[in-house]
């Protein structure tokens, strides 16, 4: 669907206002940003709202993150055309619409069947092959298809999930925000290099709902 010239002009705000106003840079992300349409991952009640640069209601008490947050996340894993990337926690499938835009190569995995299926409808038509979207525990990773060049996290855990670590390429990013509700949450970024050390720089505080286990959904 074309947008509208409303939506354009909102557009056009958020690119200039709310992420290149903000530090955004990469031309590969910021062209994602405008590619992908926000309003058809929400809900039609928020549509309304979906170039606003705020998180956003999808249902079963998760959001979709705040544009600001999709794009600086995804500038942070610095993903070339050829890398292989994990997302862990789907949702409703806009962060992977928006990594589909810079390599084909996109695997992504959802805690909750339902928000999976809804994603599954949107992410298909834009590429995303069927078995590259799976419901499980994120945490663990998707260890039959790493490593992985960038691995990206839109739930926070309360620390660093080991599996994520170990599936990294050497030279891979971890873009993850760590924490809880009561003592706050960081958005890191950790690098693996060549002997597979890490080196961890914390970004700016946010706050995301809590990674869940698998056996903590129903």
């Amino acid at each position: 669907m074309n947008p509208t010239a409303t939506d354009r002009s909102a557009i056009e705000r958020m690119l200039r206002v709310h992420l290149e106003g903000r530090g955004i840079r990469d031309p590969r992300v910021l062209h994602a940003m405008a590619t992908v349409p926000r309003d058809q991952f929400v809900p039609s009640e928020m549509r309304a709202h979906a170039w606003d640069d705020a998180p956003l209601p999808i249902g079963q008490g998760q959001t979709i993150s705040q544009p600001y947050i999709v794009a600086l996340m995804t500038e942070l894993a610095e993903i070339e055309p050829g890398d292989r990337v994990l997302e862990v926690g789907t949702g409703c499938g806009y962060q992977t619409a928006v990594l589909l835009q810079l390599t084909p190569h996109v695997y992504t995995i959802e805690v909750r069947p339902e928000l999976a299926e809804q994603a599954r409808r949107r992410l298909e038509p834009l590429g995303l092959p069927p078995d590259h979207l799976r419901v499980g525990d994120g945490s663990r990773g998707w260890p039959e298809h790493a490593p992985f060049d960038a691995i990206l996290v839109t739930a926070a855990p309360r620390t660093v999930p080991q599996p994520l670590l170990e599936q990294l390429t050497p030279g891979g990013r971890l873009v993850i925000p760590v924490g809880d509700e009561f003592s706050g949450q960081q958005l890191l970024r950790i690098r693996k290099d060549q002997e597979g050390g890490f080196a961890t720089e914390s970004i700016i505080p946010v706050r995301f709902v809590p990674l869940i286990p698998e056996k903590q959904t129903d």
